[in-house]
């Protein structure tokens, strides 16, 4: 199984999500910008995706979620380490309360791992994230894995309305 992402504007990736209703796209609105994710068996419906394998897989994605996506850049001397140290994290967030869904996620054409959470809300992934130690920048002093520095990004599955 793979999932594959595109971004943009909220409005265009709100259109593209129209246009193809029965794929299974979710759409999710952070600061600045949304991100369309469609996971499948087959092609994409999206025309220049980053596209990812699903290293592991637990729950399905809603459309009223809160989701965090840690985006690691490894080394190849770090990807084995990586898929070692952290495609065992569904046991954890699933005992945790507001957790919807997780998927690790490889890289097929870059050198940026994700993993992708949903939770009900902020408070419950600071929770796991804490339990489990995703930290990455404690890893990144001490060995040289990373590409360039991890970072998280998240979003919301509901757009929030703008103040005018």
């Amino acid at each position: 199984m793979n999932l594959y992402m595109t971004s943009g504007t909220p409005e265009f990736m709100e259109s593209i999500k129209k246009k193809y209703p029965n794929d299974g796209l979710f759409l999710l609105h952070g600061t600045g910008n949304s991100v369309l994710i469609h996971e499948s068996t087959n092609k994409t419906v999206f025309q220049v995706p980053r596209k990812y394998e699903i290293l592991e897989s637990a729950g399905q994605f809603s459309n009223n979620g809160y989701f965090v996506l840690q985006h690691i850049p490894m080394s190849d001397e770090g990807k084995s380490i990586f898929e070692h140290k952290y495609t065992n994290l569904t046991p954890t967030a699933q005992s945790e309360p507001g957790f919807i869904a997780l998927r690790v996620l490889k890289p097929i054409k870059s050198d940026t791992y994700i993993i992708l959470s949903e939770w009900s809300g902020p408070s419950s992934y600071e929770v796991w994230e804490k339990s489990v130690n995703l930290d990455f920048s404690l890893v990144a002093d001490k060995q040289n894995l990373f590409t360039s520095a991890p970072y998280i990004s998240t979003y919301q599955s509901i757009k929030e309305e703008e103040d005018f």
